[in-house]
């Protein structure tokens, strides 16, 4: 199936390692070029020489407004447009609630939330201009159960859920299609930081990968994901229990 991104431009955050990395990787086999960005500059060197497509690479924190609105002009400099835009960060720590402080909460929000709401206010104008866009935002399947000792993330992905619904109304109306990709467990760095093992708990019985994860999110990028606008998608080999 011929997925119609040959040439064109994708920005995708937090890129340098795991499912952003495969999400990149993915994007450039199907002939998309990249704009990548983390905040480790060594990382980021090396995943951008994996990338077989032209790429930009810049090292960005995505907390910092600034920051992501100047890596989205440099997209805008370098390739003249930005048709994709995924957007991505780590997750915040592993907390019960009594044990959170408003310092926690704030990081949460400004690592999860407010990232994604500055690279929808930076691309979102280019795409409506050009009357075609794809923004596929990164959560977790925490916005469709929520995990036990992961408030912090349960609540401020929830909050990315509703942007994306709502953004995907506003935007319909310009062919900008914006959904939301939630992933389940995962073999990535983080996974490993909290020391689960939930083999048990999903019915495929097994951890998944992040190429199995990038799949999704590149079919959602492409010209056949044409009438999907909206959603939250969970990746997680049936986890998820909630209908």
């Amino acid at each position: 199936m011929d997925l119609g991104l040959k040439d064109r431009i994708a920005v995708v955050a937090a890129s340098s390692k795991g499912l952003g990395k495969a999400v990149a990787l993915g994007l450039a086999a199907e002939g998309a070029k990249l704009a990548i960005c983390a905040r480790g500059e060594e990382e980021l060197r090396r995943t951008a020489a994996e990338i077989p497509t032209e790429v930009l690479a810049q090292t960005v924190d995505v907390t910092v407004e600034a920051q992501v609105r100047g890596f989205v002009e440099a997209v805008m400099r370098k390739f003249g447009r930005v048709d994709i835009c995924v957007t991505n960060a780590g997750g915040p720590p592993a907390k019960k609630f009594a044990d959170t402080s408003l310092d926690d909460w704030r990081s949460a929000v400004d690592l999860n939330f407010m990232s994604t709401l500055y690279f929808a206010q930076s691309v979102l104008p280019h795409m409506k201009e050009q009357r075609w866009g794809r923004v596929i935002t990164i959560s977790s399947v925490a916005v469709l159960q929520p995990v036990d000792g992961l408030i912090l993330s349960n609540a401020a992905r929830s909050a990315v859920r509703g942007l994306v619904k709502s953004l995907s109304n506003e935007y319909a109306p310009y062919n900008v299609l914006v959904n939301n990709v939630c992933p389940g467990y995962t073999a990535t760095e983080r996974l490993k930081k909290l020391d689960v093992h939930p083999e048990a708990q999903i019915p495929l019985g097994r951890i998944g990968t992040p190429e199995e994860f990038a799949s999704l999110v590149v079919f959602l990028a492409s010209e056949r994901s044409s009438y999907i606008t909206g959603v939250s998608i969970p990746v997680d080999g049936g986890w998820t229990k909630a209908l």
